[in-house]
């Protein structure tokens, strides 16, 4: 018998002969971290410009909710689809296709003359991203095969992903002040090329030796029920107070979405080549990976939003100096995502990690509902930035390697697909919920103190006070969905280091602690 070679690949090949890519892996690490960067800082960076480009272009402040939400929509109803394409045409034609497409819809919305064409680059800017972020996933988790590795490259990887949005308000913000809105999706450009030239020269393309018929009926079912929660949920939020929870288009699209997704999980199970495997998802360690960052996504989108509210609004914060409020979070989350995942995640089971991670950013969201109407950043923001940061770094970085581990290599783009899945779909309800109950919590606040309202200066102090409030209520709930999630992932997650049974299968296992 002979002793496994740590270089060698699940499919039995060894890595530095038959996996081109090997050789060149961290260039290509550096390449994919570059690429998801653009996806995920794409989720933010318009935020910030949003009021400059509503000014320029001259539509409503319903109009401008849709410009986030259509990315939203594009991107997280197609990402099983562009997954399911990148393990069949092959990755690295998926990947260039990916980047190319999201640049030119870059352009096309930044030189936008109407609100038609912001919007239209938008969504065409979320398809494309839906083909490009499962394409890039996939692409680290067939370069780098070799356990110790490997988990190195993904906590790397999953502290791009998870600081992007923060980055995404830090570039948006600089962006805008100094140069103008416009460049908030040109800038996209500037990232493509290199990443379009570092593609062609540093992958190669393996398409899958088969290709299988797509699954056009559960692409319909999926993609539909996923467009319908994510409508439903911008919907509500887009209407004052409770009011949108019981509109028709609100109440249809949710409740034809959970049907269309209920539908999608019995075709899957008698189609022959199903879109998603539910071998992908039934996996205990999978599946606790995808609801650790559904769950996840749902708080952190939600700090993001009110937190940048508050600093500018309240505080009175410039778009820059609010950027650079994030980045001690940013920074955290990187570092720790990065060697939580190369120290902790081999010694120590997911099922504490993960777990004690949301149970930190929770408490770090349940200190920001500190804030009042005066702050000091340093004293009041500042540790609850921290915890957030240390906290979800200890749950990125395990949920990509999670997701990821132990699938067929045919299945590696639809199970990065479905990690990417739940982080969207998870934010974009997240920003969507909590949006609605804080206005709704804004709008109680202001009904309960109407009488202190006797003057301008009255009314300017009770309004801001309704704000901190609806503030602090979030926070509450951020922490509270924080806490149900350690509990749920501790239940799901199974016990041991997650590790690879051996160089020839790296399969999850879990090996007593």
């Amino acid at each position: 018998m002979t002793t496994p070679d740590p270089a060698v690949q699940g499919d039995g090949t060894t890595a530095g002969t038959e996996n081109p890519m090997y050789a060149r892996r961290w260039w290509v690490l550096a390449l994919l971290g570059t690429a998801q960067l653009m996806v995920v800082l794409d989720v933010t960076i318009v935020n910030i410009a949003l009021p400059h480009a509503q000014a320029a272009l001259g539509f409503s402040n319903t109009d401008r909710q849709w410009i986030v939400t259509g990315y939203s929509l594009a991107f997280g109803s197609l990402l099983l689809l562009g997954g399911r394409i990148a393990d069949n045409f092959g990755r690295k034609r998926v990947f260039l296709i990916g980047v190319v497409g999201f640049a030119a819809a870059s352009a096309f919305g930044g030189a936008a003359q109407n609100f038609a064409m912001l919007l239209t680059g938008r969504v065409v800017q979320g398809a494309f991203a839906a083909l490009l972020a499962p394409a890039t996933l996939s692409l680290l988790t067939t370069t780098f095969t070799e356990g110790a590795e490997r988990t190195k490259a993904t906590g790397i990887y999953g502290g791009i992903a998870g600081a992007g949005a923060s980055i995404g308000l830090l570039l948006g913000g600089v962006l805008t002040e100094y140069l103008n809105w416009r460049w908030v999706m040109y800038v996209n450009v500037l990232i493509a090329v290199p990443a379009f030239i570092g593609g062609v020269m540093l992958l190669v393309n393996m398409a899958a030796p088969e290709r299988p018929k797509l699954d056009l009926v559960g692409t319909v079912l999926a993609g539909t029920g996923l467009f319908c929660l994510v409508f439903g949920f911008s919907n509500a939020s887009m209407s004052p107070g409770s009011s949108g929870w019981t509109e028709p288009a609100t109440l249809g699209t949710l409740i034809g979405g959970v049907v269309l997704l209920v539908a999608f999980v019995l075709a899957e199970q008698r189609i022959a080549n199903p879109l998603l495997p539910l071998r992908v998802v039934l996996d205990r360690n999978r599946g606790g990976a995808y609801l650790a960052m559904f769950l996840a996504a749902i708080g952190m989108f939600g700090v993001f939003l009110f937190l940048t509210y508050y600093l500018e609004e309240t505080l009175g914060y410039s778009a820059v100096k609010t950027g650079l409020s994030f980045l001690p979070l940013t920074l955290v989350l990187v570092l720790v995502a990065a060697l939580g995942n190369t120290l902790l995640l081999t010694r120590v089971s997911a099922r504490i990690a993960v777990p004690a991670g949301l149970l930190v950013a929770g408490v770090g969201m349940a200190l920001l509902t500190r804030i009042g109407l005066q702050a000091n950043y340093a004293a009041d923001v500042l540790p609850s930035l921290l915890l957030v940061g240390f906290g979800l770094g200890l749950v990125f970085a395990p949920c990509f390697t999670l997701g990821t581990l132990g699938v067929d290599p045919q299945d590696a783009g639809v199970a990065s697909a479905t990690i990417n899945v739940a982080q969207q779909i998870g934010g974009s309800i997240g920003t969507s919920l909590l949006n609605t109950i804080a206005a709704t919590t804004a709008a109680s606040y202001l009904t309960a103190h109407a009488a202190q309202i006797t003057s301008a200066a009255s009314r300017q102090f009770v309004t801001a006070s309704a704000l901190i409030d609806s503030y602090h209520v979030v926070f509450w709930i951020a922490a509270g969905v924080y806490a149900v999630a350690a509990l749920i992932t501790a239940l799901v997650l199974r016990s041991g280091v997650a590790i690879p049974r051996n160089a020839q299968d790296p399969s999850s296992v879990a090996v007593p602690a």
